[in-house]
Protein backbone atom coordinates (compact mmCIF):
# COMPACT_ATOMS: atom_id res chain seq x y z
CA UNK A 1 0.00 0.00 0.00
CA UNK A 2 1.33 3.44 -0.94
CA UNK A 3 1.13 5.77 2.05
CA UNK A 4 2.66 8.70 0.19
CA UNK A 5 0.14 11.53 0.39
CA UNK A 6 2.21 13.95 -1.67
CA UNK A 7 0.26 15.23 -4.68
CA UNK A 8 1.41 14.08 -8.08
CA UNK A 9 3.68 16.62 -9.79
CA UNK A 10 1.96 18.85 -12.33
CA UNK A 11 3.63 19.00 -15.72
CA UNK A 12 4.12 22.53 -16.94
CA UNK A 13 2.04 23.61 -19.93
CA UNK A 14 4.08 25.19 -22.71
CA UNK A 15 2.18 28.22 -24.02
CA UNK A 16 3.12 30.12 -27.17
CA UNK A 17 2.03 33.76 -26.79
CA UNK A 18 1.53 34.99 -30.34
CA UNK A 19 1.84 38.76 -30.80
CA UNK A 20 -0.17 39.55 -33.92
CA UNK A 21 0.55 43.21 -34.62
CA UNK A 22 3.44 44.34 -36.83
CA UNK A 23 2.38 47.99 -37.00
CA UNK A 24 4.98 50.65 -36.22
CA UNK A 25 4.34 52.20 -32.81
CA UNK A 26 2.05 49.32 -31.87
CA UNK A 27 0.46 49.10 -28.44
CA UNK A 28 0.83 45.31 -28.48
CA UNK A 29 4.04 45.47 -26.48
CA UNK A 30 2.28 47.04 -23.49
CA UNK A 31 -0.54 44.48 -23.57
CA UNK A 32 1.86 41.58 -24.12
CA UNK A 33 4.12 42.60 -21.24
CA UNK A 34 1.12 42.85 -18.92
CA UNK A 35 -0.12 39.39 -19.90
CA UNK A 36 3.27 37.68 -19.80
CA UNK A 37 4.09 39.20 -16.40
CA UNK A 38 0.84 37.81 -15.00
CA UNK A 39 1.20 34.39 -16.64
CA UNK A 40 4.83 34.06 -15.52
CA UNK A 41 3.71 34.21 -11.88
CA UNK A 42 2.15 30.76 -12.29
CA UNK A 43 4.13 27.59 -11.62
CA UNK A 44 2.13 25.48 -14.10
CA UNK A 45 3.09 27.35 -17.26
CA UNK A 46 6.12 28.11 -19.43
CA UNK A 47 5.98 30.83 -22.05
CA UNK A 48 7.41 31.35 -25.51
CA UNK A 49 6.69 34.80 -26.97
CA UNK A 50 6.20 34.38 -30.72
CA UNK A 51 6.27 37.90 -32.13
CA UNK A 52 5.01 37.90 -35.73
CA UNK A 53 6.83 41.17 -36.29
CA UNK A 54 10.23 39.55 -35.73
CA UNK A 55 9.77 36.21 -37.49
CA UNK A 56 11.10 37.27 -40.93
CA UNK A 57 8.42 35.24 -42.68
CA UNK A 58 8.18 35.41 -46.50
CA UNK A 59 5.71 37.89 -47.95
CA UNK A 60 4.32 35.31 -50.37
CA UNK A 61 2.72 32.05 -49.37
CA UNK A 62 5.14 29.29 -50.28
CA UNK A 63 5.24 25.51 -49.99
CA UNK A 64 9.01 25.66 -49.58
CA UNK A 65 9.91 26.11 -45.94
CA UNK A 66 12.71 28.56 -45.34
CA UNK A 67 14.83 28.40 -42.20
CA UNK A 68 12.63 31.11 -40.66
CA UNK A 69 9.43 29.16 -41.38
CA UNK A 70 10.94 25.91 -40.09
CA UNK A 71 12.04 27.56 -36.85
CA UNK A 72 8.64 29.16 -36.43
CA UNK A 73 6.86 25.86 -37.17
CA UNK A 74 8.96 24.06 -34.57
CA UNK A 75 8.02 26.62 -31.91
CA UNK A 76 4.32 26.28 -32.68
CA UNK A 77 4.59 22.49 -32.78
CA UNK A 78 6.26 22.37 -29.35
CA UNK A 79 3.51 24.42 -27.74
CA UNK A 80 0.71 22.75 -25.79
CA UNK A 81 -1.50 25.83 -26.08
CA UNK A 82 -1.65 29.31 -27.56
CA UNK A 83 -2.64 32.79 -26.47
CA UNK A 84 -3.09 35.23 -29.34
CA UNK A 85 -2.67 38.92 -28.59
CA UNK A 86 -4.42 40.94 -31.27
CA UNK A 87 -5.51 44.48 -31.99
CA UNK A 88 -8.61 45.24 -34.03
CA UNK A 89 -8.02 46.90 -37.39
CA UNK A 90 -11.13 47.83 -39.41
CA UNK A 91 -13.34 45.39 -37.47
CA UNK A 92 -10.90 42.47 -37.83
CA UNK A 93 -7.39 41.27 -37.02
CA UNK A 94 -4.10 42.11 -38.81
CA UNK A 95 -3.24 40.57 -42.17
CA UNK A 96 0.22 39.73 -40.82
CA UNK A 97 -1.38 37.50 -38.19
CA UNK A 98 -3.54 35.70 -40.76
CA UNK A 99 -0.48 35.07 -42.94
CA UNK A 100 1.45 33.63 -40.00
CA UNK A 101 -1.45 31.36 -39.10
CA UNK A 102 -1.97 30.15 -42.67
CA UNK A 103 1.70 29.23 -43.23
CA UNK A 104 1.23 26.28 -40.86
CA UNK A 105 -1.41 23.61 -40.45
CA UNK A 106 -0.84 20.41 -38.45
CA UNK A 107 1.21 22.31 -35.85
CA UNK A 108 -1.97 23.96 -34.54
CA UNK A 109 -4.11 20.82 -34.38
CA UNK A 110 -5.84 19.64 -31.20
CA UNK A 111 -4.52 22.41 -28.98
CA UNK A 112 -6.44 25.13 -27.13
CA UNK A 113 -6.19 28.81 -28.03
CA UNK A 114 -7.10 31.81 -25.88
CA UNK A 115 -7.31 35.46 -26.86
CA UNK A 116 -6.22 38.80 -25.46
CA UNK A 117 -7.52 41.70 -27.54
CA UNK A 118 -7.45 45.47 -27.52
CA UNK A 119 -8.94 48.25 -29.58
CA UNK A 120 -11.60 50.94 -29.63
CA UNK A 121 -15.18 50.62 -28.48
CA UNK A 122 -15.31 46.84 -28.99
CA UNK A 123 -12.04 46.16 -27.20
CA UNK A 124 -10.91 44.03 -30.13
CA UNK A 125 -13.67 41.45 -29.71
CA UNK A 126 -14.68 41.64 -33.38
CA UNK A 127 -11.14 40.60 -34.28
CA UNK A 128 -11.39 37.70 -31.83
CA UNK A 129 -14.67 36.47 -33.32
CA UNK A 130 -13.05 36.33 -36.76
CA UNK A 131 -10.06 34.49 -35.34
CA UNK A 132 -12.29 31.89 -33.71
CA UNK A 133 -13.56 30.77 -37.11
CA UNK A 134 -10.02 30.54 -38.49
CA UNK A 135 -8.71 28.50 -35.59
CA UNK A 136 -11.76 26.22 -35.57
CA UNK A 137 -10.87 25.26 -39.15
CA UNK A 138 -7.41 24.30 -37.87
CA UNK A 139 -8.93 21.88 -35.31
CA UNK A 140 -8.07 23.95 -32.26
CA UNK A 141 -10.24 24.39 -29.18
CA UNK A 142 -11.18 28.04 -28.69
CA UNK A 143 -11.41 29.23 -25.09
CA UNK A 144 -14.70 31.02 -24.50
CA UNK A 145 -13.50 33.60 -21.98
CA UNK A 146 -11.22 36.34 -23.25
CA UNK A 147 -9.28 39.32 -21.96
CA UNK A 148 -10.35 42.51 -23.71
CA UNK A 149 -9.13 46.09 -23.36
CA UNK A 150 -11.43 48.84 -24.59
CA UNK A 151 -9.35 51.95 -25.25
CA UNK A 152 -6.19 50.55 -23.63
CA UNK A 153 -4.31 53.82 -24.06
CA UNK A 154 -6.26 55.19 -21.08
CA UNK A 155 -6.10 51.98 -19.03
CA UNK A 156 -2.33 51.63 -18.59
CA UNK A 157 0.01 54.09 -16.92
CA UNK A 158 3.37 55.25 -18.26
CA UNK A 159 5.16 52.20 -16.85
CA UNK A 160 2.80 49.76 -18.56
CA UNK A 161 0.85 48.86 -15.42
CA UNK A 162 -2.93 48.79 -15.37
CA UNK A 163 -4.40 51.69 -13.43
CA UNK A 164 -7.31 49.52 -12.25
CA UNK A 165 -6.22 45.87 -12.68
CA UNK A 166 -9.02 44.00 -10.89
CA UNK A 167 -11.31 43.12 -13.81
CA UNK A 168 -8.47 42.28 -16.19
CA UNK A 169 -6.75 40.13 -13.56
CA UNK A 170 -9.93 38.13 -13.00
CA UNK A 171 -10.47 37.72 -16.76
CA UNK A 172 -6.86 36.66 -17.25
CA UNK A 173 -7.04 34.06 -14.50
CA UNK A 174 -10.32 32.65 -15.82
CA UNK A 175 -8.96 32.35 -19.36
CA UNK A 176 -5.67 30.80 -18.28
CA UNK A 177 -7.31 28.28 -15.95
CA UNK A 178 -9.51 27.04 -18.78
CA UNK A 179 -6.66 27.11 -21.30
CA UNK A 180 -4.47 24.97 -19.05
CA UNK A 181 -7.31 22.53 -18.32
CA UNK A 182 -7.83 21.93 -22.03
CA UNK A 183 -4.10 21.80 -22.74
CA UNK A 184 -3.56 19.15 -20.08
CA UNK A 185 -6.58 17.10 -21.17
CA UNK A 186 -5.68 17.24 -24.87
CA UNK A 187 -2.03 16.42 -24.20
CA UNK A 188 -3.09 13.34 -22.23
CA UNK A 189 -5.53 12.29 -24.97
CA UNK A 190 -2.88 12.63 -27.67
CA UNK A 191 -0.41 10.62 -25.58
CA UNK A 192 -3.02 7.89 -25.15
CA UNK A 193 -3.64 7.85 -28.90
CA UNK A 194 0.08 7.54 -29.59
CA UNK A 195 0.44 4.72 -27.08
CA UNK A 196 -2.53 2.92 -28.60
CA UNK A 197 -1.09 3.26 -32.08
CA UNK A 198 2.19 1.73 -30.92
CA UNK A 199 0.38 -1.24 -29.36
CA UNK A 200 -1.64 -1.75 -32.55
CA UNK A 201 1.51 -1.68 -34.64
Amino acid sequence: MNNNTEPAPTLSVHVAVIVGSTREGRYADVVTNWFVDRAAQRTDITIDIVDVGTLDLPVHFTKTRSTAITTYADRIDRADAFVVITPEYNHSYPASLKHAIDLLNAEWKRKPVGFVSYGGISGGLRAVEHLRAVFAELHTVGIRDTVSFQGPWQLFDGSGALIDPVDADVAGTTMLDDLLWWATALRAAKAADAAGAQVAA
